[in-house]
C-alpha cells in the first residue's frame, strides 16, 4: 500500500500518559493503584504470584542442583515481552512489581552466565574482567526498558522506598530504593513518577515528576483519566478553547476637502482694452 500523507487540517490533540513509575513504603497502596489500571498482567518478584487477584507471572532465575542458572530472568522477560508483542491477548497494562528485585536478578544472571566453566559462580560484576560484566548488565536492563516502552500498552514500574536521615536521625527525604542511575533510566522512560503514602487511614497519591503537562480534555482514554483524577498533580484543567481575534473595523477615513488655490487676478488698465 502506497504511503499517504495525512489531511492538511487541524486535529484534536490527544495526549494520554502510558508509562508510570510508582514508589512508596510497604502497604502504601502501590500495587493497589497499579491494579486499578485496565486489564493488567503483573510480572511479580515476591514469590506470591498466585495470591494476586489479577493474572501474574513469577519472575525467577531457575537453577539446577548445583545452584547454576539454567534459565535466567533475562531470558524469561524476553519471552514474555515477545509474547505480548506478537500473540493475540486482551491485556492492556503490564506491571513490573518490583523493579528493584528484577535488576538484582539480572545482575545475578549476568554473573552466572559470564562465570568460566568449572569455576565457582562470580558474585560481583567487578570480578568480570575488562568491564564486560557491566556492559552486559547495562545492556540487558536498557533493552528491557526500551522493549517495555515499545509495547502498545500501559507500563508500570513499582519500586520500594528508602529514607534519607540527617545527623539527628530525622528523616529528611523519601526516595525510591533504586540507585539513582536506574531511577534516571526508568524515570526517563516514564511519563509520570508517583509517590504513594499511607497517612492514618488515608492513602495519598502524588506526582513528583512528570514529562510534561497533561490536560484533562486531551487524555482520550477515559479509564486512564479516571485513575489520574485520583492522583494529586497528575492533570491540568482543560484548556479553554482559543477564540479568534475580532476583526479590526477599518475606520472610515474622512476625506479632507482639497484646498483650493486662490485664483490669480490680473489688473488691466482701461488703456489696455483699446
Amino acid at each position: 500500500m502506497a504511503f499517504k500523507l495525512p489531511e492538511n487540517k487541524p486535529q484534536i490533540s490527544k495526549d494520554t500518559p502510558r508509562n508510570f513509575f510508582l514508589y512508596g513504603e510497604t502497604m502504601s497502596g502501590k500495587s493497589y493503584l497499579a491494579n486499578e489500571f485496565p486489564a493488567p498482567i503483573v510480572l511479580n518478584t515476591d514469590g506470591n504470584a498466585e495470591a494476586n487477584t489479577v493474572p501474574s507471572i513469577q519472575l525467577v532465575n531457575e537453577k539446577d542442583e548445583q545452584g547454576r542458572i539454567t534459565k535466567s530472568v533475562i531470558s524469561q522477560i524476553g519471552e514474555i515481552l515477545l509474547a505480548l508483542q506478537t500473540q493475540k491477548h486482551t491485556y492492556q497494562t503490564v506491571v513490573v512489581d518490583v523493579i528493584d528485585d528484577v535488576i538484582e536478578m539480572i545482575k545475578i544472571a549476568v554473573c552466572d552466565e559470564l562465570t568460566p566453566a568449572g569455576k565457582p559462580r562470580l558474585k560481583s560484576l567487578s570480578e568480570i574482567p575488562y568491564g564486560k560484566g557491566y556492559d552486559f548488565f547495562n545492556q540487558a536492563i536498557t533493552e528491557m526498558v526500551i522493549d517495555l516502552k515499545a509495547l502498545p500498552m500501559n507500563v508500570i514500574y513499582i519500586s520500594r522506598q528508602v529514607s534519607e536521615y540527617d545527623d539527628n536521625g530525622n528523616a529528611t527525604k523519601d526516595k525510591p530504593s533504586l540507585k539513582d542511575k536506574y531511577v534516571n533510566l526508568i524515570n526517563g522512560n516514564s511519563d509520570l513518577m508517583i509517590h504513594t503514602e499511607k497517612v492514618g487511614n488515608n492513602y495519598n497519591r502524588e506526582v513528583e515528576r512528570k514529562r510534561k503537562k497533561y490536560y484533562m480534555d486531551q487524555v482520550d482514554d477515559k479509564a486512564i483519566l479516571k485513575i489520574l483524577s485520583t492522583i494529586r498533580g497528575a492533570l491540568e484543567p482543560a484548556k479553554a478553547p482559543s477564540k479568534p481575534a475580532p476583526a479590526k473595523k477599518e475606520e472610515a477615513k474622512e476625506e479632507k476637502p482639497k484646498a483650493t488655490k486662490p485664483q490669480k487676478t490680473e489688473n488691466i488698465s482701461e488703456d489696455d482694452l483699446f
